[in-house]
């Protein structure tokens, strides 16, 4: 049974024919004796499997309009009775979503559009199954639709719109851009794929190759300057251009680019311009322009002065942008020197295409006339600075040099002359306010200040805004003021065993004037040391000298210091001289010469003496001082009595009062209970009494005094009473001081240690007087101490 595939008679005149070869398969049943009979007639032959069916490929047109499935053809196995039995399966691209089989009958259909530009083939299995079993009656076939081409895709322009530049002026031909259009349709199959280009808008300007789609110029002598921009529209067309083609269209943007065709002109054929005369050099005047119609680089502009009056007065240059002639000052102004000028001016393209040479020449030339304005000048000094040479000793008033400045206008004011504050702070020079001339009004001295700079300033009387200025140098020349001094060495060292004519210092000097012929020094010693027999000196004629021993044998016991006096002049007149003091030690030093020490205490110091020694003996005079210290404040100690100070305040009362009262019948100048001891009356017998100490506490430590036990005072009803019971506890007391208000002495002096210090008996004794004790007796005894050469001092002698 063959398998038939049948194609929809919608196809009409855009079916292709096809011619599909069919397999014819006879039924099994009949083929079983005949296969019997053939195999026992010939058992050595292979048996061969015989297929079912048998496929080929379907063709479909693409984008079918039909309201019903598109029928594309039927499957049939030869093992279909038509009970049914069988159901046909297709699988692959599209199965189910875009073609259906009936299971039943083998039909199959397209359900969606299709498009042969999406997918231009499908590939498909189909399956014959035993519908009860699910068991595969036919082995899985592929087959294959394929999508056929019809006319449906329009050509598209895939970049458009376009942007193009060509050149202004360019000629007939000059290729512009190159377009083109795609069509999706298959160029294999007919025409649908073929493209003409066609212009349908920027004739006659422009045209279009209509096999190419290459746009070139059609029109000549195009001027940018007329007409900038062009659009124009092409077309393509599919079908060859004929008609019922396809077709698409695209904008070409065309800009026409410039060309240096036009040559620079001047806006105005005369500028007027003015500037001020106080116009500093570099100022801008004005600005001219000569415009070109041209853009970009080839509006680009030189200009130079080709002529006139102030071509070396005034500068002209081109600004930023290569457009712009700006005229600048070159040479300083004065408008009563020349109050106007007169430029001719010149503007030029700097690129020249050498096409359009015809068309030029491309520069210009223009007239400027440059006035000047007269304005209030400040004065004008003669000279722009002043250098002044002066010496050093020159006298106060002296007149250095007189400066000059005048006004440079018609006018001529009258102009005043001062110095400026901060260039001569400390007011050396003075100048004369009318006359200009500069004085001093102090010393000079180079060494000081070698150089002065000064600034003068001169004003406009009529007008003090108007101020100038003038450096003025004053260079201070050097006079011979200055003696000469040894400079760094004012100290050496004499080894103990140098010899005779051995060189110990060289010795320079300095002086800080500064001769034109350069520094000479005379060295020698001085008229009192000519004939030292220790050291002598040697003037070596380069500005040095030596200083040599004149012996040896030198010892440090004998002599420890020389003193040589050198004296030292100048060759510059007048002649400065100076006498410096050379200081020369005695020191021990080693076999190279090397001091070792230079102190008296060396010498007294046994050889053999090791630091260890040394150590030890320093830390035992350390040892002896920390203890004559702790002994001293000791015996400071020891020196204090005891004083007791509950009385303190009752006896200072009595001690210090010096108000002048009535006697002795006067009680009522004070409290007479002040006076009694609290202690007295309550332990009459039974305590020793206890003062404080008087002012005159240094003399009361060492007066001694008897102790005896006072007899009870009685009540306060006299004074008599307890001024003698006072007296008996004073002279019985050993603690008490003597009190002069209560105790009478017959004999002065008596019982103090330090005896009478009256002159009435001194001449009895021939003895010499020791004061030391007058330390002892406190600061109230310390004039008396120093009258009498005894006041203790930790200052030791300086002779």
């Amino acid at each position: 049974m063959g398998v038939r595939v049948h194609l929809p008679s919608t196809v009409g005149t855009f079916l292709l024919l096809l011619t599909l070869c069919f397999v014819t398969a006879l039924p099994q049943a009949l083929l079983d004796k005949p296969a019997e009979e053939e195999n026992a007639r010939s058992p050595a032959l292979l048996q061969r499997v015989k297929r079912g069916w048998v496929w080929n490929q379907f063709f479909v047109l693409e984008e079918y309009t039909g309201l019903e499935p598109l029928y594309i053809g039927k499957l049939h196995s030869d093992m279909d009775k038509g009970d049914g039995s069988i159901k046909y399966i297709l699988t692959g691209e599209g199965a189910g979503s875009t073609f259906t089989i009936d299971d039943s009958t083998g039909d199959i259909h397209a359900i969606q559009r299709l498009d042969r530009e999406v997918k231009s083939q499908y590939l498909l299995r189909a399956q014959a199954r035993n519908r009860l079993t699910d068991r595969p009656l036919e082995p899985e076939s592929e087959f294959i639709v394929k999508i056929q081409d019809i006319n449906d895709n329009e050509p598209k322009f895939l970049d458009g719109p376009y942007q193009a530049t060509v050149p202004e002026m360019s000629r007939i031909g000059t290729s512009v851009i190159q377009l083109t259009a795609t069509d999706a349709d298959d160029p294999t199959y007919g025409n649908s794929a073929r493209v003409v280009y066609s212009i349908l808008m920027g004739q006659p300007y422009f045209s279009v190759d209509a096999k190419s789609g290459l746009v070139r110029v059609s029109l000549a002598d195009m001027d940018r300057e007329t007409r900038e921009n062009y659009t124009i529209v092409i077309q393509a067309k599919d079908m060859g251009g004929q008609l019922g083609g396809l077709a698409g269209t695209t904008t070409v943007n065309i800009t026409l680019s410039d060309v240096n065709d036009n040559p620079p002109v001047f806006d105005q054929r005369l500028y007027q311009m003015s500037v001020p005369e106080s116009a500093p050099v570099g100022s801008v005047v004005g600005r001219i322009w000569a415009k070109d119609r041209d853009v970009g680089v080839n509006a680009e502009m030189k200009y130079s002065i080709i002529d006139g009056d102030g071509r070396d007065t005034f500068d002209i240059s081109t600004d930023s942008t290569n457009l712009f002639g700006i005229i600048t000052v070159k040479k300083p102004l004065n408008f009563e020197h020349k109050p106007s000028y007169t430029l001719k001016v010149e503007g030029a393209n700097t690129h020249l295409d050498p096409t359009f040479r015809h068309r030029g020449p491309f520069k210009d030339v223009t007239i400027v006339h440059v006035s000047v304005e007269d304005v209030d000048e400040p004065p004008l000094f003669d000279s722009p600075s002043y250098y002044i040479e002066l010496p050093e000793n020159a006298e106060i008033g002296t007149m250095v040099k007189t400066v000059s400045a005048r006004d440079p206008d018609a006018a001529n004011n009258t102009v005043r002359y001062s110095i400026e504050r901060t260039s001569d702070p400390e007011k050396f020079f003075y100048i004369e306010i009318t006359s200009g001339a500069l004085m001093t009004v102090r010393s000079l001295d180079r060494e000081e200040v070698g150089w002065h700079n000064i600034t003068v300033l001169a004003m406009e009387m009529n007008n003090p805004s108007q101020i100038a200025s003038v450096s003025v140098a004053v260079r201070v020349l050097d006079v011979n003021d200055n003696p000469p001094s040894l400079a760094h060495y004012l100290e050496t060292f004499v080894c103990e065993n140098a010899k005779a004519g051995q060189l110990i210092q060289t010795v320079t000097a300095v002086d800080p004037d500064e001769p034109l012929g350069g520094q000479r020094f005379y060295y020698s010693l001085a008229p009192e040391a000519a004939n030292n027999p220790n050291f002598t000196l040697r003037d070596n004629q380069d500005n040095t000298a030596w200083i040599l021993t004149r012996r040896g044998g030198w010892s440090h016991q004998d002599q420890t210091v020389f003193y040589l006096p050198i004296f030292v002049s100048d060759g510059e007149q007048p002649m400065q001289t100076s006498t410096s003091t050379l200081t020369i030690r005695v020191c021990s030093c080693d076999q190279d010469g090397n001091v070792m020490t230079c102190n008296a205490e060396a010498f007294s110091l046994p050889a053999s003496l090791s630091k260890g020694a040394l150590i030890a003996i320093l830390a035992c005079i350390f040892v002896l001082l920390v203890m004559i210290l702790l002994m001293l404040s000791l015996r400071t100690h020891r020196k204090k009595p005891y004083l007791c100070d509950e009385e303190e305040n009752v006896h200072e009362n009595i001690v210090r009062y010096d108000d002048e009262g009535g006697g002795e019948e006067d009680t009522e100048a004070f409290d007479i209970a002040a006076m009694w001891n609290p202690r007295e009356v309550h332990h009459p017998l039974s305590k020793m009494r206890q003062d404080m100490m008087p002012e005159i506490e240094s003399l009361s430590r060492y007066v001694p005094q008897p102790c005896v036990i006072g007899v009870g005072g009685g009540g306060d009803s006299n004074v008599h009473s307890y001024v003698l019971a006072k007296l008996l506890e004073a002279d019985l007391d050993p603690c008490a001081p003597p009190y002069d208000s209560l105790q009478t002495y017959a004999y002065e002096g008596e019982g103090s240690v330090a005896e009478s210090l009256s002159s009435l008996q001194s001449g009895t004794s021939n003895a010499d007087h020791e004061y030391d004790y007058l330390n002892d007796w406190g600061p109230r005894f310390k004039k008396l101490a120093e009258m009498y050469g005894v006041l203790e001092t930790n200052t030791p002698s300086m002779w």
